[in-house]
């Protein structure tokens, strides 16, 4: 079921993990932004927008996150673009010759078997300079950053008042890290990206997460500082207090505080590697 978010703009979720999927409504068709994540869930979505008079006529892949570059064939074959760093990262994975069961190995089980994979990752990179996605509707400002993933970005509808944040400012994951390596830190790319975000959301009424309920007014600051506060006190070896993690969680979703405990053990492992080189 697709739900309203701004004038022009309108959201259908999945119901394992509250994907986000967008439509933004432009003169010739609709943008799809991270369609997924089962078969049913995408016929549906076809199905709406069918009813609507709308075909899709561009899609946005806001990272290379098995759950935001699924596609189903009742979507039809429109031009798909990420940003050129996350198009990389997938081309390679469909490279391989064994990139369906790699693909597959991220799966949830409970879906498994509903998440297609025809077209999975099919993604056009843009040039690196590229402000704007290409297509003919309003102007969808792409704010590439380091967080989360290599190639995330957040997408800025401006003169709809929404941010689409992908896996970012989310009311039911903290903030999920790249991988601690020699060369990477995650926290600090993570914060890099709250930066970028806090910028631009002066005319923003609405933010999209990719996983969670749309945040709006003042609740969308209040999600930059909550996120920044978890990864200060992950940094600093302290228990967040977040309500996403823990015996606040959401019902059913007590299990996000897994994610916290193996992102510390990750910073501690990573932090004794660190010593050992010097």
């Amino acid at each position: 079921m697709l739900t309203q978010v701004a004038e022009g703009v309108l959201a259908h979720q999945s119901e394992l993990l509250q994907n986000n999927t967008v439509v933004v409504l432009g003169r010739a068709g609709v943008l799809l932004i991270d369609p997924g994540i089962t078969s049913g869930e995408m016929r549906c979505l076809a199905d709406d927008l069918r009813e609507l008079g709308h075909p899709v006529v561009a899609g946005f892949a806001t990272h290379p996150d098995w759950d935001h570059v699924l596609w189903h064939a009742d979507l039809g074959e429109a031009p798909r673009f990420g940003t050129a760093r996350c198009a990389a990262v997938l081309a390679d994975l469909l490279a391989k010759p064994d990139w369906r069961a790699r693909a597959a190995e991220g799966l949830p089980p409970e879906i498994a078997d509903e998440t297609p994979l025809d077209g999975y990752g099919l993604i056009t990179g843009l040039p690196a300079d590229a402000a704007l996605i290409p297509w003919d509707g309003p102007a969808v400002r792409i704010i590439e950053h380091p967080a989360h993933s290599p190639g995330h970005a957040a997408l800025l509808i401006e003169d709809r008042g929404v941010l689409v944040a992908g896996d970012m400012l989310s009311d039911v994951f903290p903030p999920m890290l790249d991988e601690f390596t020699a060369t990477n830190d995650p926290i600090e790319e993570y914060l890099a990206g709250l930066r970028l975000l806090e910028g631009v959301v002066g005319g923003v009424a609405a933010v999209v997460p990719g996983h969670g309920s749309v945040g709006r007014g003042a609740e969308i600051r209040a999600r930059i500082e909550q996120d920044r506060a978890y990864l200060h006190a992950l940094r600093e070896g302290q228990v967040p207090d977040d309500p996403r993690i823990g015996p606040e969680a959401k019902p059913g979703w007590e299990w996000v505080s897994e994610i916290h405990v193996g992102q510390a053990q990750s910073l501690a492992g990573w932090r004794e590697r660190e010593r050992e080189a010097e």
